[in-house]
């Protein structure tokens, strides 16, 4: 077992589809479930951004979103989500106000669960020399694990704050907490652990 420093080279903090449906759906009867206070971890994030953005880190938003005739849907419905993330509804668009994003932040656009699949967020984060990625976002069993598990076989450092992501569940969620901190020792973190990470290697700016 190693144990490496909380951020090595250069981060990357992946914002993981916080996208505008969180925000103006208010329904108890979604497309995809989601567990008990998930958006106020979504706004949860909101820091962790602005302190990305306080100390030069890049911010990755990563937003899921599918053709309007759900060619591209795959397998994704054969489980328990219904149709979802249509180019053609604005619930699809990233949380920019929520969220602070500003000029010169970066957007991935996946469909597929993990934000390294059939995208170009590997040419990415090699142009930005990134070594460590910092994620938050949804779902924690979900795109955030499957994106973590990519990560972690492209021998990048993960970490995932684990009050700015929320799962489908709460067991589905602790679950997948524990299956990522497995892989890597000291991947779970909190937010404000990784705030003072990235305000330590920026030299206090």
């Amino acid at each position: 077992m190693t144990q490496h420093n909380l951020i090595v080279g250069r981060a990357a903090l992946i914002v993981i589809d916080i996208q505008a449906s969180t925000f103006i759906d208010n329904s108890t009867d979604r497309a995809i479930a989601n567990m008990p206070g998930y958006r106020d971890r979504m706004l949860a994030a909101r820091a962790l951004i602005d302190a990305a953005h306080d100390t030069g880190v890049p911010v990755v938003f990563v937003q899921e979103i599918h053709r309007a005739d759900g060619v591209d849907f795959g397998r994704e419905l054969d489980g328990d989500e219904e149709v979802h993330c249509l180019d053609n509804d604005p619930r699809t668009e990233i949380a920019f106000d929520e969220m602070g994003f500003r000029p010169g932040d970066y957007i991935v656009h996946k469909r597929r669960y993990s934000a390294f699949f059939g995208t170009d967020l590997e040419i990415l984060l090699r142009g930005l020399k990134a070594k460590t990625l910092l994620l938050c976002g949804g779902l924690t069993d979900v795109c955030v694990h499957y994106t973590f598990v990519d990560g972690h076989q492209w021998d990048y450092h993960c970490r995932v704050a684990e009050d700015c992501v929320a799962g489908s569940s709460i067991a589905a969620h602790d679950a997948s907490l524990r299956a990522m901190e497995y892989l890597q020792t000291g991947a779970v973190q909190t937010r404000d652990t990784l705030i003072a990470a990235m305000h330590d290697v920026s030299g206090g700016a």
